[in-house]
């Protein structure tokens, strides 16, 4: 092993907008002290960087002129879960995107409000 991951980093236009925007998705405490550096923590100290980059250029998924940057997958139980997850980040200012159309097993992709694509994934075994 050459070094260990501390935390992933997302560049975006409103650093604390986009952490209060997961925070609500996923629970977890925003640190926005420094408004150019913004943290999201959990409970158990896994951490989120969010960034200031004025110039920021969303990705277009699926455009490969625009391609992603990266983008985070969250799992839910269910396609009844999935349901109800989509309802709430598309009222936390989520854009809905594609459905991959499983019943059993599946996936949901979205923008962030920085248009950062994200799945709401359901029936994965992590």
């Amino acid at each position: 092993m050459i070094a260990k991951l501390m935390y992933p980093v997302v560049d975006c236009p409103d650093p604390a907008a986009l952490a209060g925007f997961y925070a609500r998705i996923l629970d977890w405490e925003v640190d926005a002290s420094d408004p150019e550096w913004v943290w999201l923590t959990s409970a158990a100290g896994q951490r989120i960087a969010f960034q200031e980059a004025k110039d920021h250029r969303p990705p277009r998924w699926p455009d490969p002129e625009f391609p992603q940057q990266f983008h985070l997958d969250f799992e839910v139980d269910t396609i009844e879960d999935v349901e109800r997850a989509q309802r709430e980040v598309i009222a936390l200012g989520a854009e809905f995107l594609h459905d991959s159309g499983g019943r059993q097993k599946g996936f949901r992709v979205f923008n962030d409000p920085a248009g950062h694509p994200f799945c709401l994934c359901y029936g994965q075994s992590l």
